[in-house]
């Protein structure tokens, strides 16, 4: 049965370290409010890359899962992203989360390791199988290595509780495969800079880590193109496309951290978590320049 609740745009939530690499949780509070309060997001996606999940340990991991839960509340929806190559440390942070009341989790494909389809499938078959709540697969192939075509999919989405996938490739055609093949899953875009034609493929939301500072523009695509109006959803993507290539040329992370920093107004620098490396005061001053232009 499709997960119609889960619809909409979700931020890839950011998190804020402190220079000693611990998780700021101030920041982390402020951030997650910000996208409640400001930038009218219909959910957080929690532990994902954004949130430079796969350089953390699993206590920390449950640190930040516990802090957006506490902050957010039932105000918005809340998946998490618990996948991991480790298997079992998968199934103990999705049976965390669960018992979170969260609303939903997330699995990456397992990397590093050539997986072939059979392990694929029995590591997602294994978490469904412990973990008593709804799936999204985490589909990111530039990142993980693991391409699925449209027969690996069809055999994921028949394990009882995957209701859907979070889908960060720039391959349109399987995704138009997909959405006319799985009516009953749930399609989340996973790339920013190509809202437009997704949305025109009829997905069902996305998830971004520039939604934390450009929520807004990101609704206003999604809105003009539900609505035909594509020469208004192709200006403000170019605009948001303008604003995404200055931060990719100025340093993601970085950048990003920046203007939430200037954005919730806190006084501590957001750090990322090392080996990233941290801000450079050119950095800054292009950051800044970036914030002027695009988004204050």
């Amino acid at each position: 049965m499709l997960r119609e609740d889960l619809k909409g745009l979700y931020s890839a939530l950011l998190v804020p370290f402190n220079e000693d690499g611990s998780v700021n949780e101030e920041g982390l509070r402020k951030i997650i409010r910000h996208n409640i309060d400001r930038m009218n997001i219909d959910g957080l996606y929690v532990g994902g890359s954004s949130g430079e999940n796969f350089l953390l340990g699993k206590e920390e991991k449950k640190q930040i899962f516990e802090i957006a839960k506490d902050e957010a509340k039932d105000q918005i929806k809340l998946i998490a992203q618990i996948g991991s190559s480790n298997i079992y440390e998968a199934i103990e942070l999705g049976k965390f989360v669960t018992d979170l009341a969260y609303d939903a989790i997330s699995a990456v494909t397992p990397f590093y390791y050539r997986f072939n389809a059979d392990e694929v499938y029995n590591y997602y078959k294994e978490i469904t199988e412990n973990v008593e709540n709804d799936l999204i697969i985490y589909s990111i192939p530039l990142l993980t290595g693991v391409d699925m075509g449209i027969k690996d999919f069809e055999r994921l989405f028949k394990l009882p509780r995957i209701v859907g996938v979070k889908y960060t490739s720039a391959d349109f055609y399987l995704l138009e495969r997909l959405r006319k093949t799985f009516k009953q899953q749930l399609i989340f875009s996973g790339f920013d800079e190509m809202l437009v034609p997704a949305v025109a493929n009829n997905v069902d939301g996305a998830i971004g880590s520039t939604y934390n500072v450009n929520g807004i523009r990101s609704r206003q695509i999604f809105d003009a193109v539900k609505s035909n109006d594509l020469q208004k959803a192709l200006e403000i993507q170019n605009l948001t496309n303008d604003f995404i290539s200055a931060v990719l040329n100025n340093g993601l992370y970085q950048t990003l951290k920046y203007i939430l920093q200037r954005e919730v107004k806190s006084d501590k620098q957001f750090y990322s978590r090392k080996p990233m490396a941290q801000i450079t005061e050119e950095q800054k001053q292009e950051a800044e320049n970036i914030y002027q232009k695009f988004i204050k």
